[in-house]
């Protein structure tokens, strides 16, 4: 099998012949996977996995072209994994060979739209960090519009849907405040309402008046019974600025960086392949990063496994190359490695994520056993916007949510089995 640096020889038995010509380009791993399930080989994942490598591999991408592509499925799993900019840029550098015409006009119109939604989402994130300098909230930008022109050299170089902001605890209510001043007002119920049904989370939304922009606004990057690998209070003395439109935004380092897109896609079960690209990028750009330390942090905070996992998947998925430290991490942690594969599969086949109650599939995050009790414990008495829904009750009896939590969650549980 020819793969893109040179000649490789791999021996599989029991395997029959596949009409679709495989693209060694990731580990050999993972080629040995492809080869022994067939049934995985769809074609138009496989050109967007080609295509999210952080070099893209245009010999890779073109003989999967040619081979032939249903564009329709190609096209809706792209918005589905949010990387349509990838697809874009991927059929540019392809001349957009063999692209019929309705797709390339199709994604020309995205593209022109999310490019000036882009510059629009640059303009507000400018209004609100002038807002938040100038009422002395300290604060830092992440995510969205900031990953994008940080990590891929252009604000519409991914797709996103709001603004995130972080703060410190203690000034949720202050940046809230000034935020109102904008235009911006929460549509998760009034401050009552939120401390008691939405608190645990650490985050709750703002949307504009004109319903064009919403802002994610965090004081904790997970909820407050799950470990993270990021600790929010870690940022503050390690903050790098990003200048847009020549105003300077607070942002993260880029090891705390590392942490938080980890720590992120974990939680999220790394559902999309635009947040395993955001990972593969970093360690392809920020060469200069400590993983072992990275790794050390987020070990001591319970989650050193995401690290690892986000690592596996950047490299058996999209073929990025790790460099020594998270290659040596990888090799000796046989945990995440079966997560991995089993990650990689549902991928592949394009299975429907695996059914979980609210805010459980957090525990993801847990290295540690006693850590996935602590949390399961405490999400399973911890009030919820679900249970107030469930049972709307009058604020003075809010309280009884407690008691009744547990029962509505066990009687979920049966009713899915």
């Amino acid at each position: 099998f020819q793969a893109e640096d040179g000649i490789r020889d791999v021996a599989v038995t029991g395997v029959q012949t596949c009409a679709l010509p495989i693209c060694l380009r990731t580990s050999d791993a993972r080629r040995v996977y492809l080869l022994a399930h067939p049934s995985a080989l769809r074609p138009e994942f496989e050109f967007l996995c080609c295509i999210a490598h952080p070099r893209l591999p245009l010999e890779c991408a073109r003989a999967l072209l040619a081979a032939g592509l249903d564009f329709d499925e190609l096209t809706r799993l792209a918005a589905q994994h949010a990387i349509r900019p990838l697809l874009l840029k991927a059929f540019a550098s392809l001349g957009w060979q063999n692209v019929p015409a309705p797709v390339r006009e199709g994604l020309e119109r995205f593209a022109q739209t999310h490019r000036l939604r882009s510059l629009s989402f640059a303009e507000e994130l400018c209004r609100v960090s002038r807002a938040l300098q100038e009422a002395g909230v300290p604060f830092a930008a992440f995510k969205g519009i900031v990953l994008a022109s940080a990590l891929y050299g252009d604000p519409a170089g991914r797709e996103y849907l709001d603004i995130d902001i972080v703060v410190p605890a203690d000034r949720v209510q202050a940046a809230e405040d000034t935020l109102a001043t904008l235009g911006y007002r929460g549509h998760q119920g009034d401050r009552a309402f939120r401390r008691a049904f939405l608190s645990y989370l650490r985050q709750f939304a703002l949307v504009s008046e004109d319903d064009r922009f919403a802002i994610d606004l965090h004081w904790g990057f997970s909820g407050a019974y799950v470990p993270f690998p990021l600790a929010p209070e870690d940022i503050w003395s390690d903050l790098a600025v990003f200048e847009f439109g020549g105003r300077p935004v607070p942002v993260l380092s880029d090891a705390d960086l590392a942490l938080l897109l980890a720590g992120h896609g974990t939680k999220e079960q790394w559902r999309t392949l635009g947040w395993i690209e955001d990972f593969a990028l970093l360690i392809e750009r920020r060469s200069g990063l400590d993983w072992a330390a990275i790794h050390r942090r987020a070990e001591a905070r319970g989650c050193g496994g995401s690290v690892v996992l986000g690592a596996l998947l950047a490299r058996d998925l999209l073929g990025a190359d790790l460099p020594p430290a998270l290659g040596s991490l990888a090799a000796a942690d046989r945990r995440s490695a079966r997560r991995a594969t089993a990650l990689i599969s549902r991928l592949e086949l394009g299975l429907p994520e695996p059914e979980s109650l609210p805010n459980f599939s957090d525990l993801d995050l847990c290295d540690r056993q006693v850590d996935r009790v602590k949390a399961m414990l405490g999400l399973a008495f911890t009030p919820t916007a679900g249970d107030y829904s469930a049972m709307p009750l009058p604020p003075s009896l809010w309280g009884l949510y407690r008691l009744t939590r547990p029962f509505r969650l066990a009687a979920k549980a049966v009713r899915r089995m």
